[in-house]
């Protein structure tokens, strides 16, 4: 059975949705985590705003369990440093570190929950595996879908924007991780991956 530990005043969980910082990036493939907070935003009703930890933060109940939510303000390739700050701050191990993050292997829609693993050639991915440490922390990945000749053209498709079609379903994409996230928190990363880890949209 899945349990978690509790702190008294303290932050149990950090969610980390990755992106880029500024309109630049805005509604960019690589970007999808982004849109995953705006989710969890109109949700809980928190504010992820206050900046700290090199990221944007903000902290919401969940069930009464005290989540600190993360929006790294560095570059992509460096989101690491945010998450390591926040969890090294806190005390809060990497099992208790979730990553909503977008993935070109995924059909667009689609969504993947994992306990651990490889970065799979994402380079935040990457960067917070060198700065906790270790792979073994949750994450939520949304996919993006991939170009037709990704070795030509994959970082301009990653920071390329959707089509409004594609940002529609991207949207509910983004909704669905926010639920996926929270069904990790509260009943744990299997439970998660049964309930979303789905072929369809």
């Amino acid at each position: 059975m899945f349990k978690l530990f509790s702190k008294s005043g303290g932050v149990e969980w950090i969610v980390v949705f990755l992106g880029n910082p500024g309109p630049k990036y805005e509604l960019t493939r690589h970007n999808a985590g982004f849109m995953a907070a705006d989710e969890c935003e109109r949700d809980t009703g928190a504010s992820i705003s206050r900046a700290r930890f090199k990221a944007l933060t903000g902290q919401t109940k969940l069930d009464g369990h005290s989540v600190l939510l993360l929006k790294p303000q560095t570059y992509m390739n460096l989101s690491g440093e945010a998450a390591a700050q926040a969890a090294s701050f806190y005390k809060v191990p990497p099992e208790h570190v979730l990553v909503v993050s977008d993935d070109v292997s995924l059909p667009m829609g689609h969504l993947r929950v994992r306990a651990k693993g490889s970065a799979g050639g994402h380079n935040g991915l990457k960067s917070l595996i060198s700065c906790l440490g270790t792979d073994a922390f949750p994450r939520v990945k949304l996919g993006v879908g991939s170009p037709a000749h990704p070795e030509r053209e994959m970082i301009d498709w990653v920071l390329g924007r959707f089509t409004d079609e594609d940002a529609a379903l991207m949207r509910r994409t983004a909704q669905r991780a926010w639920q996926a996230a929270r069904c990790c928190i509260l009943e744990g990363p299997e439970r998660a991956m049964n309930t979303f880890n789905s072929n369809k949209p």
